[in-house]
């Protein structure tokens, strides 16, 4: 079967810069895959290069179509979500409408690598209810956590068939990151498919089907969750951890 996402000999720059050096990776429909590194391994990069944020050659095939000539709204509207470390809601707007900014408007979706029903402001609000309490309230007050919740819930409401979703537990109460796993791990359920960047696997290993490691722009380690905690070579120097 053909993946959901296929990517082949990645690279990607930063004016001259390189920093992506020919990266493989494939999720297939409904997978969770984490893709894991130290700082500067180039994780953020390949989510930008994905949604033609950089500049960027190699294959990047998803749902059979091919990104590469893209715009990053119509990778968005492909079916790629995207929720970056930044999470960069619009501040000075209520939550309300910046969860109505990202809602599927077109009527279309990928019914052939889905099978949840869409995704709505109503699922929004039963995942995340204080974003119902607080719809009203600008989103630029919101806790760090609370705007987290903003942002994925808004790229949800765009129904992709796969979210990209960079460091979503960063700088957050072990309360409130138990609480965007329990999210994930609801997304995981209805059959979405998670590309998680983590540099420390805060969230990975309770909800990752595979483990990608990242070490100088190229996928040092592709395999199952299991498998990496026997790769000491890898924990060491491609991670820094245990």
């Amino acid at each position: 079967m053909n993946p959901l996402l296929e990517v082949a000999g990645l690279r990607a720059w930063y004016g001259e810069s390189q920093v992506l050096h020919g990266v493989d990776l494939r999720i297939g429909a409904g997978e969770v895959v984490a893709l894991a590194g130290r700082n500067g391994s180039g994780r953020s990069t390949f989510a930008k290069a994905l949604m033609s944020m950089v500049n960027a050659d190699g294959v990047r095939r998803f749902a059979g179509v091919d990104l590469a000539p893209l715009r990053t709204f119509e990778v968005a509207r492909a079916g790629l979500g995207y929720v970056a470390e930044q999470r960069d809601i619009f501040p000075t707007l209520s939550v309300e409408d910046n969860l109505r900014l990202g809602m599927n408007t077109r009527g279309t979706r990928l019914t052939r690598f889905t099978r949840f029903t869409r995704f709505t402001l109503a699922d929004a609000h039963a995942l995340f209810p204080i974003l119902r309490e607080r719809r009203s309230a600008r989103a630029g007050v919101l806790s760090g956590g609370e705007q987290q919740m903003l942002a994925l819930a808004r790229a949800l409401l765009g129904d992709p068939a796969l979210l990209i979703v960079d460091e979503p537990a960063e700088g957050l109460s072990a309360p409130m990151a138990a609480r965007v796993a329990a999210c994930l791990r609801t997304l995981r359920e209805r059959g979405v498919a998670i590309l998680l960047i983590e540099q420390r696997l805060a969230l990975a290993p309770q909800l990752a089907d595979r483990i990608a490691v990242m070490g100088h722009g190229r996928i040092v380690f592709d395999g199952a969750t299991s498998l990496l905690a026997q790769r000491e070579d890898i924990v060491r120097d491609w991670l820094g951890i245990g």
